[in-house]
């Protein structure tokens, strides 16, 4: 018998923290960052539950639960409050909407923690998937230090699809959108999908303050077993950073890791793709992806896979992804 789910004030994020009198690594799990993705807020009204019935113990250091990190957008039924709160993550000194008052509360709180575990899920059908950072490095993009924890940990949620790539992606893409608006945006929305720090989100802002993340697409919006999915995922984040008592799960070594290399945005609302495409499904170089409103058609640059198609994305904004496999090796050195 399912429980019913509490009520989320618009106004308000309720956060579930518990502390261990033990020390160790502190943990954040967030549901719902886009409002129609409610698979993550299940599953942990779910695992609340079971810690308060006693069938959990926390034996060190501390997890936070934040079920609805977008109570508009939930409340809504929608992706969005005001804009995407999974962009432009970042405090405001003078917050504009929604999402920037989100921020102001939410980008603390992911700076107090050195593990965030996001869950997510997506419009077309697919198979889950989890989303990695970069390798260690020093650059100016996205510099990081944690990338064989971060490894253990996504061989270790579930799914055996992980991919790469994000922040590199999307910094392309906002090249590509200043070179046709000739640096001349005119809308709130086009100032922010053209601003250099448009790809940081919820895991990139958590990498930027000395932690590490994961994203974690659980499955199609309405996959009841989606759920399921983020279920699986927390209790597995639980065990392999020793927070509790139980054997860590082993690592997948069937595991297919991809690199996002190009975000296509849609122009127009005659924009159109010349089929239904389901999320990482294969395509080949030169194949038919979509066709503009002006009869331009759009192929695969390479042998690759259709990423997050939205054929009701707004004009302006992401309309697919390119994928092609990785040549990176992933360590699992991070184990415990």
């Amino acid at each position: 018998m399912s429980m019913p789910s509490p009520t989320y004030a618009t106004d308000t994020l309720r956060v579930h923290a518990l502390r261990s009198l033990a020390r160790g690594p502190r943990l954040i799990v967030l549901g719902a960052v886009h409002g129609n993705e409610t698979c993550g807020t299940r599953a942990i009204e779910r695992v609340l539950r079971e810690f308060d019935a006693g069938l959990w113990r926390l034996a060190r250091g501390s997890v936070s639960f934040v079920p609805v990190a977008n109570p508009l957008a939930y409340q809504r039924g929608q992706r969005i409050g005001e804009r995407n709160l999974n962009r432009n993550l970042r405090p405001s000194a003078a917050p504009l909407d929604n999402e920037d008052r989100i921020a102001n509360v939410l980008c603390p709180l992911l700076a107090d923690h050195d593990v965030l575990l996001d869950l997510h899920s997506f419009h077309s059908p697919g198979e889950p998937f989890a989303m990695i950072g970069p390798p260690d490095n020093a650059g100016p993009l996205e510099p990081f230090a944690h990338a064989r924890a971060e490894a253990a940990l996504a061989l270790r949620l579930g799914p055996r699809r992980i991919v790469e790539g994000w922040l590199e992606t999307y910094a392309t893409g906002v090249r590509n959108r200043l070179q046709r608006t000739q640096g001349n945006p005119s809308e709130r929305t086009q100032l922010l999908n053209t601003d250099p720090s448009y790809g940081v989100g919820t895991t990139e802002y958590m990498r930027s303050r000395g932690g590490y993340a994961i994203t974690l697409e659980c499955g199609q919006h309405a996959d009841p077993l989606a759920p399921e999915v983020a279920y699986r995922a927390i209790r597995h984040a639980l065990a392999q950073l020793a927070l509790v008592d139980e054997p860590p799960p082993p690592a997948r070594d069937d595991f297919e890791l991809l690199c996002l290399t190009e975000v296509t945005d849609r122009h127009h609302a005659g924009d159109r793709f010349v089929r239904e495409w389901s999320s990482y499904q294969s395509v080949s170089a030169g194949e038919p992806i979509g066709e503009r409103a002006d009869g331009t058609v759009l192929r695969a640059p390479a042998d690759g896979f259709i990423v997050f198609p939205n054929p009701n994305a707004q004009p302006g904004n992401e309309w697919f992804y390119f994928a092609r496999r990785s040549a990176r090796r992933l360590d699992d050195e991070g184990a415990r």
